[in-house]
């Protein structure tokens, strides 16, 4: 577990918690931080932030009578869920909208889904508590047989959209106006290949998932439905990257838009110490801004990644960061552990190969 500092979102600064296996997930998240916040930092904004569960019917015979009288019986609908979790209602939330949806595929299911706002809440058990409730008016209703009750983790009323610029000479090393246009041209280039072609796609968004999930997991939310989530809504006619970066006249515009589901209150974000720490150290204050917080992390990221693609290569930094991690697992301590990492970059990188330099450092 570690930290970004200085993460500018909405004109907020922000410490974010990052909890991952790689460190150079932390490392590059850094330094897209700084490439970005001089350049004004991050819009981000999300829309409704609400969660969807499905009441599934089997073997229908009349679709249309099962879809007219739950038209004609909203209000009962709606009485019905608030019973189902009194609570959600007092605080602003419950259920917000009644959707119907055939399956052009199989006329045998019929899918009837709750659009709920859950407040900051997780909201997987809210959900499900009201799903149950209505599914229960519902049998007293129809013959047909429900086949079950449940929550959908394709949260696409909880889309966020985050924005960046970030102009030419931040892209540089050096501050060179030229050689950040290049760089800018590279990974532009690079982000319209992770729009036409799946098996890009596919790494561009794993590395928008590793500063994604890192937050999510630091804050006790749930990594694989925001995963599932972040993939299925990749799909659009085929796989494509989930955020998109152009050239302008000054730099470059980069844009991310996906489902977050995110809480903060309830299930393990309440009982886990190390979840609320990361809370508290990020200040947030509703679910809504650490979803925008997350998907700026997001963007920040896949900036970071790119840029180290197109230039160095992405296998400088994790190597130096890998040469670190193996000293330390030999058992190398303090200043000792910075020496053996830049004999092993320029060689062999192996725990044998690191043992003999540890050994050989103490020995003179």
């Amino acid at each position: 577990m570690g930290v970004v500092t200085d993460v500018l979102v909405n004109e907020k600064s922000y410490t974010v918690p990052m909890a991952t296996e790689e460190p150079s997930v932390i490392a590059a998240c850094s330094n897209g931080t700084k490439m970005i916040r001089n350049c004004g930092g991050i819009q981000s904004k999300l829309s409704e932030g609400l969660l969807r569960g499905q009441i599934v019917f089997m073997n229908v015979t009349d679709q249309i009578h099962i879809k007219e009288k739950i038209d004609q019986s909203t209000e009962e609908i709606f009485i019905q869920a608030e019973k189902s979790y009194p609570s959600i209602v007092k605080r602003g939330g419950g259920l917000k909208r009644i959707q119907v949806r055939q399956f052009p595929e199989d006329d045998s299911f019929l899918s009837v889904d709750l659009l709920v706002d859950t407040k900051d809440a997780m909201g997987a058990n809210i959900l499900n508590s009201i799903l149950e409730g209505v599914a229960d008016l519902f049998r007293q209703w129809f013959d047909d047989e429900i086949l079950f009750s449940i929550l959908s983790n394709y949260a696409t009323e909880s889309l966020v959209t985050a924005t960046c610029e970030v102009d030419f000479s931040s892209l540089s090393k050096t501050g060179d106006l030229e050689a950040g246009k290049l760089v800018a041209e590279k990974i532009a280039a690079a982000s319209q290949l992770a729009q036409i072609d799946p098996y890009r796609a596919t790494t561009h968004n794993k590395g928008i998932m590793n500063g994604i999930e890192a937050v999510v997991l630091a804050t006790g939310n749930d990594t694989r439905a925001v995963a599932a989530s972040a993939h299925a809504y990749a799909v659009k006619g085929k796989y494509r990257g989930l955020s998109e970066w152009k050239l302008t006249a000054d730099g470059l515009t980069g844009t991310i838009e996906l489902p977050l589901a995110i809480g903060t209150v309830g299930g393990a974000i309440s009982v886990l110490p190390k979840a609320q720490a990361a809370l508290e150290l990020l200040n947030v204050t509703t679910s809504k801004e650490l979803a925008e917080v997350i998907a700026a992390v997001g963007l920040t990221q896949n900036l970071a990644a790119l840029r180290a693609l197109v230039t160095d290569g992405i296998q400088k930094g994790h190597m130096s960061l890998q040469a670190r991690s193996l000293a330390m697992s030999i058992g190398a301590k303090g200043s000792e552990i910075d020496l053996i990492a830049e004999k092993l970059k320029s060689g062999l990188m192996n725990q044998e190969q690191a043992l003999a330099f540890l050994l050989e450092l103490r020995q003179s």
